[in-house]
C-alpha cells in the first residue's frame, strides 16, 4: 500500500455488525461515507479510525490490526490518502459527539455500494466484498 508523502493522511473504518456496514452522512450532508478523519501526530495505527467511529457514528468495537486497503480522493484542492480498517461493532449508541448533524444507517454491503459516491472507497469495498460477509467477519474477528 503506497503512501503519498505530500497527501493529507486519514484513517477510516468500515464498521460491521450483523453482516451490515455502517454509513454516516458527510459533514456537508450531501453524501454517504464511512467514518474517517485526519491522523493526528503521535496517533497509533488504527487510533484515528476508532476515534472517528465513536465521534461520527457512536460506535465502539474491535478493530482488525491490519488495514484492508487505502484509497485517494481530493478535498478542497488537496490530495487525501485514506487507510481503511475493518471493525466489529460491539456497541452502538444513539448519543455521540456528532449526532446532531450526522445521520447513521446500517446496510448490507451490496446496498451500501449503491449509496457511496466516492469511487476509491467503492473500489476498495468491491475488492473485499467478493469474499462474502463470512470472510469479512473472520477478518474482523482476527484481532
Amino acid at each position: 500500500m503506497a503512501i503519498y508523502s505530500d497527501a493529507l493522511r486519514q484513517e477510516a473504518v468500515i464498521a460491521m455488525r450483523g453482516g451490515q456496514i455502517c454509513l454516516v452522512m458527510s459533514s456537508s450532508g450531501k453524501r454517504w461515507v464511512v467514518p474517517k478523519g485526519r491522523i493526528e501526530r503521535g496517533q497509533v495505527a488504527g487510533g484515528t479510525a476508532l476515534q472517528e467511529a465513536w465521534e461520527e457514528a457512536g460506535l465502539v468495537g474491535r478493530l482488525h490490526k491490519h488495514p484492508v486497503g487505502s484509497y485517494i480522493y481530493e478535498k478542497y484542492g488537496q490530495t487525501c490518502h485514506v487507510t481503511v480498517f475493518l471493525m466489529e461493532v460491539t456497541e452502538a449508541t444513539d448519543e455521540f459527539p456528532e449526532c446532531s448533524w450526522r445521520e447513521r444507517c446500517w446496510l448490507r454491503p451490496q446496498r451500501a455500494l449503491t449509496r457511496i459516491q466516492d469511487v476509491g472507497l467503492r473500489k476498495l469495498l468491491r475488492k473485499i466484498l467478493p469474499f462474502g460477509n463470512q470472510a469479512i467477519r473472520r477478518l474482523v474477528t482476527k484481532v
